[in-house]
This record gives structure tokens, sequence and C-alpha cells, in this order.
């Protein structure tokens, strides 16, 4: 027992060591700012968040839902016009800068266009703290069908990677993962902002599907320029390209099931269950029903 106490110490005595050298690998230009010197409140928050996605929906169960329309359009058109500021601030630095979309190093300068991407990188990712709100409104209007492990997964991690980011690579090839999700992010809170008035206006939102595709493309992409940083040797760290991979993979493979079992399923159900005689019921549904039960009566 002596001799595990005695290994456990000593391994949790590296793993603080290597976190206390890391340290020192940090990013100078964002020292001191809100969040970023410990990871204790980026962990907290998370914990938090995890805590209430599991006692939120107990506590509601016998509940009747909240409406909220009052508080999710102020807050949906909030977290559009907050992302359009990172996207923009973003994109006009690193066009000034002439910042590589393909590999761009992460250097400590302290120019204010470098600063400008710095800031705006923290406010990236502050907005992914605010968007823990998301499921809390999810889970006050028992939108159980909504709080998907997805959804958890992709709000929970993105919080705790994104302080890895602002704390040692504020700038470089950081830029552009924030800068497109921050795009897609207008167009995604301006639908859920105008998705909170019902049918009325949810049935000239015909392009809500496309943003799933938009973000399947851009996790496609994000792990192609993973694969090509490794294969190039781009000087940024290492094993943030292989995290990358490996994160937008989850990305592809849940996001994908998302698509597939809301619009490509749906889909079959329209086309295979549509009537193609003369409005007699005729469905290819119902002709495979037939052909099932005729054989069980043989």
């Amino acid at each position: 027992m002596a001799t595990f106490l005695n290994s456990t110490q000593s391994v949790v005595h590296q793993v603080y060591d290597y976190y206390l050298w890391t340290l020192t690998l940090s990013d100078e230009r964002t020292k001191g700012w809100a969040f970023v010197d410990s990871p204790i409140p980026t962990l907290f928050f998370t914990a938090l968040y995890l805590f209430l996605v599991w006692i939120g929906p107990k506590y509601m169960e016998n509940r009747e839902p909240f409406k909220l329309t009052v508080l999710l359009v102020p807050y949906n058109m909030s977290m559009a016009f907050l992302n359009a500021y990172i996207a923009v601030q973003l994109l006009t630095a690193s066009t000034r800068l002439k910042y590589s979309y393909i590999c761009e190093p992460c250097r400590q300068r302290h120019n204010p266009d470098e600063l400008q991407i710095a800031n705006a990188v923290w406010w990236y990712y502050f907005s992914k703290l605010l968007e823990f709100c998301d499921t809390f409104f999810f889970i006050l209007r028992k939108k159980k069908n909504q709080l998907s492990f997805l959804h958890v997964y992709h709000h929970s991690t993105m919080f705790v990677l994104w302080w890895i980011g602002i704390k040692w690579v504020p700038s470089g090839s950081t830029f552009l993962p924030a800068m497109v999700n921050s795009s897609i992010h207008v167009l995604l809170y301006t639908y859920y902002g105008l998705s909170v008035f019902g049918p009325n206006v949810t049935k000239y939102l015909w392009w809500k599907k496309y943003l799933t595709i938009l973000q399947l493309i851009q996790f496609t992409c994000a792990l192609i320029l993973g694969a090509n940083g490794i294969r190039t040797g781009c000087e940024f760290p290492l094993w943030m390209h292989y995290t990358l991979i490996f994160y937008m993979l989850s990305f592809i493979v849940l996001f994908g099931n998302f698509y597939i079992k809301a619009y490509m399923d749906k889909g079959n159900q329209v086309f295979f269950g549509m009537d193609v005689g003369c409005g007699q019921g005729n469905t290819y549904e119902t002709h495979n029903k037939l052909i099932k039960n005729d054989k069980k009566d043989i």
C-alpha cells in the first residue's frame, strides 16, 4: 500500500512539474486577462455546466416549460452580433498582417494587429462560456430532444480547449477556425433568434439544414489543415495538430449522424411514403407491408 501511495505521489508531482514547465511557454500577451492565468475558472464553469445538465432535467421533470421568448430574442441577436464582431476583427487584422490560411506560426509580437487578433480570440473563448446558456434554455423549455450528447459534448469541450488556445497560441493559425466558426455562428444565432417566433416564421427559415452542411465542411477543412500541418512541418505545436485532427473527426461523426437522422432519414420517409397512385394510398411502404403479411400467411 505504501509503495502504491508513493508511486501515485510521484506521478502527481511529475504531472504538476510538467504543468509548471508548460506555464513558462504560455503567451506573455494574454497574461492577466480574465480567466486566462489559471485553468481553475474554466474547469469550475465546465463542471458547473455538466452538473446543471444532469440536475436541470430532473428539476424540470414535473414542471411546466418556460416560454422565455422575451429573453431568447435579445440573447440570440446579441450572440449573433458578438460572433460577427469576432469574425470581422479576425478578418481585418489577419488580412493586414497577410496571414497564411495554410500555416501561420504563432509569434509573440505586440503590434496592434497581432494584439487585435489575440483580443478577438479571447472574446471567442469567452463566447463559449456564454453559449452554455443555449443548454440552460433548452432545459428550462424542456426541449429534451435538443439536449443531446452532441450538444453537451460540443459546448463543454470547446470552452476548455479554447482556454488552451488563448493561453498558449492566441494568434497565428488559431485565428482561422475562430473566424470561420464565428461566421457560421452569426447565421446560427440569427436562425435561433427568428425561430423563437414559431411556425409563422420558421416556415421561411429554409436554410437550417445548410448550416449543418457548412459546419461539416468547416470540420473537414480543419481536419485537412491539421493533417497538412503535420505533413509540411508547420511551425505550430505538433500536439495541437493531432488534437485538432481527432477532435474534428469526432465532430464529423457526431454532426454527420445528426444530419442523417434529421434530414436524410426524413427525406427517405417522405420519398418512400408518398402516394404513387391516384390518391388511393398506394405507397411503397404499404406495398412492402402487404408483401410481408403475405409471406407470414404462407
